[in-house]
C-alpha cells in the first residue's frame, strides 16, 4: 500500500515516523514527513503547515513564503489568516498567529484543502505587516509566480490602506529587473531567523521576535 504524500502522528505513531526517517524511508517536511520517493513541492509544505488545523485557515506571510519555497525552513511561529466572514476560534498555541482579513478568492490557492495566500498576496502581506522584510524573499516569491507590478497596484490603488506607505517603500527596494535576474536556486539558505530588515541582517531570539539592528 502506498503511503500518503505527507504523514503526521495521526497516520503513524511519532516513534515510528522518526525511526522511518532514520532508516531513510521518510524525510522531514516541516513538522511532518514524506516518503523518499516524493519530490517536495508546495503542496507537501502546505499539507505540513495545515496538519491538524481547521480547513478554513489560510497560511500567510512567512508560512506562505515557506510553502512557496521562498524560505528554506518553516518559520518558528506559523502565521494564518481567515476571511472575515468565516467562523473560526483562535488557535491558542503560542507558535501560531491568527488574524481576520479581507481577502479575495483569487488571492487564495487551494492545495487539496490546504489554503495558502497566493504568491502576490504573500508579497503584499509581508510588505504591509512583516516585522521582517527581506528583498531576497520577495525575489523568490516572484520566481514562484508573484507579480511585483500587481503587488504595487494592490497597495497603491486603495485609499486609507493601513501600512500603505510602509509597503510601497518596501516594494520599492525590489525591482522587476532584479527579480528577473535570479532564480531561487542561486540564493543562500533563508530562514526566518536570518532575514534582513531594510537590507540589513537581523536575527530572531528564541521566542521568534525580530531583533532589529541598533539605529533603526
Amino acid at each position: 500500500m502506498r503511503l500518503p504524500p505527507v504523514l503526521t502522528p495521526d497516520d503513524l505513531p511519532a516513534p515510528e515516523l522518526y525511526a522511518a526517517r532514520l532508516d531513510g524511508v521518510l524525510f522531514r517536511v516541516g513538522g511532518c514527513f514524506s516518503p523518499v520517493d516524493e519530490i517536495e513541492q508546495p503542496r507537501h509544505r502546505a499539507a505540513a503547515v495545515h496538519a491538524g488545523r481547521s480547513s478554513r485557515l489560510i497560511a500567510e506571510q512567512l508560512s506562505a513564503a515557506w510553502v512557496w519555497g521562498a524560505l528554506d525552513t518553516p518559520p518558528q511561529q506559523h502565521q494564518f489568516c481567515v476571511a472575515t466572514e468565516a467562523r473560526v476560534s483562535h488557535d491558542p498555541a503560542p507558535w501560531v498567529s491568527l488574524r481576520e482579513v479581507v481577502i479575495a478568492a483569487d488571492e487564495i490557492v487551494d492545495f487539496d484543502g490546504a489554503l495558502v495566500t497566493s504568491p502576490t498576496r504573500t508579497v503584499v502581506d509581508l510588505a504591509r505587516f512583516g516585522s521582517q522584510f527581506d528583498p531576497r524573499v520577495v525575489l523568490r516569491l516572484v520566481s514562484a509566480g508573484a507579480s511585483l507590478a500587481d503587488a504595487r497596484a494592490a497597495v497603491g490603488g486603495r485609499r486609507n490602506l493601513p501600512n500603505k506607505h510602509l509597503a510601497l517603500d518596501r516594494l520599492a527596494q525590489v525591482s522587476e529587473e532584479r527579480a528577473g535576474m535570479f532564480s531561487s536556486d542561486e540564493y543562500e539558505p533563508l530562514s526566518d531567523s536570518a532575514l534582513k530588515v531594510n537590507g540589513r541582517s537581523t536575527r530572531t531570539n528564541p521566542s521568534g521576535q525580530c531583533r532589529v539592528p541598533a539605529g533603526m
